[in-house]
């Protein structure tokens, strides 16, 4: 069967605050400009999963859409949703919340979680409508394609 590519949108808010507290307010401020703001400030974000495998001859479908959707929702939207991602995402702990260091905790949290023959091959993070960071994953250490 031929490999095709899904991808599943899901929206989610959550006020975050940029900085490094080893840093002082002054060089947050410098670096994170109003992201480093100790009052917080918020988003709405838009989060495209996209995943890959071969057409199943018996469902037409790479993977069940509405799975992945359950999956998204329950790994990643609940712990986030209108939520603080600095005080109350336990997996984010610890890690400055910028929307490239948050695709990447997505994408551990969603990638081994996918039914057999389906792989996480792309997730687009949108934390405004002009502001959007992708991540592949990691190459496969075992991959000498290139």
């Amino acid at each position: 069967m031929p490999t095709v590519r899904a991808t599943r949108r899901v929206h989610f808010s959550a006020a975050h605050r940029l900085h490094r507290p080893e840093w002082s307010d002054a060089r947050n401020t410098e670096v994170f400009g109003e992201c480093a703001n100790p009052l917080w400030h918020g988003h709405n974000y838009e989060l495209d999963v996209t995943v890959e495998g071969p057409i199943d001859p018996t469902t037409g479908f790479v993977m069940d859409l509405k799975h992945l959707r359950d999956v998204l929702e329950e790994r990643v939207i609940r712990d986030v949703d209108h939520r603080n991602l600095n005080l109350q995402v336990p997996w984010m702990d610890g890690i400055n919340p910028t929307a490239e260091n948050l695709v990447v905790a997505i994408w551990n949290r969603v990638a081994l979680t996918l039914p057999t023959g389906v792989r996480l091959v792309r997730i687009v993070l949108h934390e405004t409508p002009r502001n959007a960071v992708e991540y592949l994953g990691e190459a496969d250490p075992g991959d000498t394609a290139g």
